[in-house]
């Protein structure tokens, strides 16, 4: 896979991906158990897979329940990793984190310099996402990031399964159909997030013993 890299990459501007390997690295980030309004730190995993095969890394931070720091501490894991010079494309499992911590999907693009794919398995309901951020302050600002993710769209990435849901920035729609299906090897998400969930989650489950 080859992509063309640029220091300041617009809005309009989209990686140009000639072919997905099956080495491809990707990184999935998804983030632990945490207890709704606590204002407190919740782990993030991010798992760094080299298509839906090998693992090969690991990274981790924290970000604060319904805070608004996730955009800001997912670019500081992903540029100080020793992983980062590999990483192809960054894969969320969806555009919140630790409630309603919205991640700026273009934002992360162009802090990284590279596209970021963001998944979720069910279609989320846009009208109830805004009307509970009414509920937290920087409401607004907090439902721009979301508008920013632009247009949803459904892929089925493995015959014989349910369809998942997904945001792009700086990645055609197209290619990221092609790797979301290359990576998707054992469900019907890539195996990076599928990965960083069952971490992230047994993080908690740890720290509770």
């Amino acid at each position: 896979m080859s992509i063309r890299r640029t220091k300041r990459r617009r809005k309009s501007e989209v990686a140009k991906i000639r072919a997905v390997k099956p080495e491809i690295r990707v990184l999935g980030i998804d983030d632990g158990v945490f207890t709704p309004h606590s204002n407190e730190l919740v782990d993030v995993v991010g798992i760094v897979y080299r298509g839906g095969y090998w693992l090969d890394g690991f990274m981790h931070t924290k970000v604060r329940v319904d805070g608004l720091d996730a955009t800001e501490k997912l670019a500081e894991m992903i540029t100080s990793s020793p992983h980062y010079p590999q990483l192809r494309v960054i894969m969320l499992n969806g555009v919140t984190l630790a409630g309603f911590n919205i991640v700026d999907i273009e934002e992360l693009s162009q802090r990284v310099k590279l596209p970021v794919v963001a998944v979720t398995r069910d279609k989320p309901n846009f009208d109830d996402i805004q009307k509970a951020l009414q509920n937290l302050s920087h409401s607004e600002q907090r439902w721009r990031a979301i508008e920013k993710a632009g247009k949803m769209f459904k892929v089925r990435t493995r015959n014989g399964e349910e369809p998942i849901y997904v945001h792009v920035a700086g990645l055609s729609e197209e290619d990221a159909k092609r790797i979301l299906k290359s990576t998707s090897t054992r469900s019907n998400v890539p195996e990076a997030l599928r990965v960083a969930h069952i971490i992230a989650s047994g993080l908690m489950h740890e720290k509770e013993q």
